[in-house]
C-alpha cells in the first residue's frame, strides 16, 4: 500500500487507488519541457496565493496541475491530444472532473511556448471565479 500522508485523506484524492497516487508519485520526475515551464510559475503559491499541485490523483486520473482551494486543473496538451482516441478520453476526463465541481483549463505546447503571459492571466481570471464563485 501506498503511504498517505496523515494530513491528506482519500477525499483530497477524489478516492483514487493507491496505485494511481504512487503512479502520480512517479510521473512528477518526467514533467515535459512545457509542463516545466508553466510549473515555475504555478508553484511557490505564485498566483493569487492558491497552491497548485502537479500530477495529482483524481479519481482514476491524474491531473497535469491541479488546486485543491480553487477546484481547478490545468491540462497541457502536446499533439497526442488532436487524436480521436486521446480527444474521446480527454472529454471523459473532463467529465469525471465535472462530477466534483471542478474545472478543467486546456492549454497546448504551443500556448506554453509562444504565449505563456496569455495562460497566465487565462489561469489568474479563472481562479478568481473559481474564489468567488466557491464562497
Amino acid at each position: 500500500m501506498v503511504y498517505i500522508s496523515r494530513t491528506r485523506d482519500p477525499a483530497f484524492y477524489f478516492n483514487a487507488s493507491p496505485e494511481t497516487i504512487l503512479l502520480a508519485k512517479r510521473l512528477r520526475n518526467y514533467m515535459t519541457a512545457c509542463e516545466k515551464i508553466l510549473w515555475d510559475r504555478l508553484r511557490r503559491k505564485n498566483i493569487r496565493g492558491v497552491k497548485f499541485r502537479r500530477q495529482h490523483p483524481i479519481s482514476f486520473y491524474i491531473a497535469d496541475f491541479y488546486c485543491h482551494e480553487a477546484r481547478l486543473v490545468i491540462e497541457v496538451d502536446g499533439q497526442i491530444h488532436k487524436r480521436r482516441k486521446h480527444i474521446d478520453h480527454d472529454k471523459n476526463r473532463t467529465a469525471e472532473m465535472d462530477r466534483y465541481d471542478i474545472k478543467v483549463i486546456r492549454v497546448t505546447n504551443e500556448e506554453i511556448k509562444y504565449h505563456v503571459v496569455n495562460v497566465m492571466q487565462k489561469i489568474r481570471r479563472e481562479i478568481q471565479e473559481r474564489l468567488k464563485s466557491l464562497k
